[in-house]
């Protein structure tokens, strides 16, 4: 049995629903952007200053956060924000896995557990127009407004990802379960990892 389940998700594919019901259905914890408001009150910085700090950010343009989390650097108040970012959420979702019994969306949850047998790595997407057309009935958008967010998004998790990791954004190689939730649907999703957590 899997006492935690990391998701990753592409913009508007039903990654947070997939894992709020997945957390209710299982009676865990669920651990999503309040990881972020959680860092960002320990840090003392404004929560919306600090994500589009840490999403911004690409690997090999401005910082590479996994070596930078690596380097003995003893000295705090001399560290980025941005490491500090890191470290803080990586402290909160290794505190969480340790307790057990969590849902865990994004924040690269995937490879800071990835040594862990207890944790299920998932990765949530769905094709394009699937995506365009949730855009547009679940946030009120018109087309061209998902298709644009659709972009900006996906680029700004996938620049994180990779900044904060040696893996690629989405890759199967690096998750026990790949889903297309436009295929299968939100509940047959949810009931699918249910089944796998459970065993």
């Amino acid at each position: 049995m899997y006492h935690i389940v990391a998701i990753e998700r592409s913009y508007a594919s039903g990654g947070n629903e997939i894992g709020e019901k997945l957390a209710k259905a299982l009676g865990y914890k669920l651990f999503d952007r309040n990881i972020l408001i959680e860092a960002a009150k320990n840090l003392n910085i404004s929560p919306i200053y600090i994500e589009n700090l840490e999403e911004t950010s690409s690997g090999g343009v401005i910082f590479n956060l996994s070596k930078a989390y690596k380097r003995n650097d003893t000295d705090e108040n001399s560290r980025p924000l941005a490491e500090k970012l890191f470290a803080e959420e990586r402290h909160i979702i290794e505190q969480a896995a340790d307790e057990g019994g969590c849902v865990i969306v994004g924040r690269a949850a995937s490879y800071i557990l990835r040594d862990r047998e207890d944790c299920l790595r998932v990765f949530v997407n769905a094709e394009k127009e699937h995506r365009i057309q949730r855009g547009i009935q679940h946030e009120k958008l018109d087309r061209a407004t998902a298709e644009s967010t659709m972009k900006k998004v996906d680029k700004r998790r996938k620049g994180f990802f990779n900044s904060v990791t040696n893996w690629e954004w989405g890759s199967p190689d690096y998750f026990e379960i790949c889903i297309d939730s436009g295929k299968l649907g939100i509940d047959l999703s949810v009931k699918l990892l249910e089944a796998a957590v459970r065993g």
